[in-house]
């Protein structure tokens, strides 16, 4: 006897979805409805952009320029990052520039030793000089337009 009120259970539970199911199908497969449902989307699309319009004439950054600081900020780090690396390369070749000047033949070691050094001076310049003019912030923004 316990069987069958999950058996009923079960059986209006399938019908439940089944009915949903083919309201929903109802619901979206009428062109008023989905009328409605694509205004209401395109609405908020709007709304979104005026409000970042609205935001950007007070001054609050967006999530987007809050998104795009972050971006820079990191590839700032990983620059600085590299700029610290071929600075302790440097220092290291002073080092060692300074052991073996102590020998023989100073003037060769430490002719080699400055174009080395020069060579990595000439790439850590590279590496801090941006490859590329940032975009202005007038390009970066997009405006609402009215239709």
């Amino acid at each position: 006897m316990s069987d069958e009120p999950e058996g009923l259970r079960d059986r209006l539970s399938k019908q439940g979805e089944e009915t949903l199911g083919k309201l929903a199908e109802d619901l979206l497969g009428n062109p008023v409805v989905a009328g409605a449902l694509q205004r209401a989307f395109e609405a908020r699309e709007k709304a979104a952009h005026a409000q970042e319009a609205a935001m950007g004439a007070f001054g609050i950054p967006s999530a987007a320029d809050v998104e795009r600081v972050t971006r820079r900020l990191r590839s700032l780090s990983q620059r600085l990052e590299s700029i610290e690396d071929l600075l302790d390369r440097v220092e290291e070749r002073i080092g060692s520039l300074d052991s073996r000047l102590e020998g023989a033949g100073r003037g060769d070691a430490l002719e080699r030793k400055v174009d080395e050094i020069a060579r990595d001076l000439v790439s850590l310049r590279e590496a801090v000089t941006p490859t590329a003019e940032p975009v202005p912030r007038a390009q970066e923004r997009l405006t609402v337009s009215e239709q």
